[in-house]
């Protein structure tokens, strides 16, 4: 499995991560292949540089990280294109619910074990005090990226695991996380 630093863009001046809940897997993977067939067929936005789609492990969503060279270059996108994209995929997946962008920067990451594959990316937001807490080894731990929110209060932390097992005796019931695994990347030519 490709691992997250693989993902990440030196030149993204900002990280974009939405999360769409559709309740079950089918819904998901319809809903991520109709935005994919999107992509695929349109023209590449100026100022994106990546754009990668997880799928939830327990089904129930998605989850999107897009790296742009700025905020600005996506929100001119976002004012242009967003909607007709969203629409066409609404009208194949109808009622998928959208918690909100956030938009983030990532400020470091710990890489325990550059060597193993990751099965299984572990995503949480917390407070931005509590992130530097969360690189801690533990087994199959690989590595913990933070990324700190541009309101200053929050972070995405991304985490890399061996495989889920590993994750779930690591967190001993802990539920503010969700698991994804990676379905598609768009990387773009700068």
């Amino acid at each position: 499995m490709t691992r997250f630093l693989d993902l990440v863009c030196p030149a993204a001046g900002t990280a974009l991560w939405s999360e769409w809940l559709t309740s079950t897997a089918e819904r998901s993977r319809a809903a991520a292949d109709a935005l994919i067939d999107e992509w695929a067929a349109a023209a590449t936005p100026s100022g994106r540089l990546a754009q990668h789609v997880y799928l939830s492990m327990d089904g129930a969503g998605l989850l999107f990280h897009a790296q742009w060279t700025s905020d600005e270059a996506h929100l001119a996108w976002a004012r242009a294109r967003r909607a007709g994209v969203v629409s066409r995929v609404d009208t194949l997946v109808p009622g998928i619910e959208r918690p909100g962008l956030t938009r983030t920067r990532l400020h470091h990451s710990v890489v325990h074990d550059a060597e193993r594959p990751a099965g299984v990316f572990v995503v949480s937001t917390m407070a931005a005090g509590d992130a530097e807490a969360t690189g801690v080894p533990a087994p199959g731990l690989l590595a913990v990226h933070v990324h700190l929110a541009t309101d200053g209060g929050r972070a995405i932390v991304v985490t890399e695991w061996t495989d889920a097992s590993s994750h779930e005796a690591a967190t001993a019931g802990d539920v503010s996380f969700k698991r994804y695994t990676l379905y598609h990347s768009f990387v773009d030519d700068v």
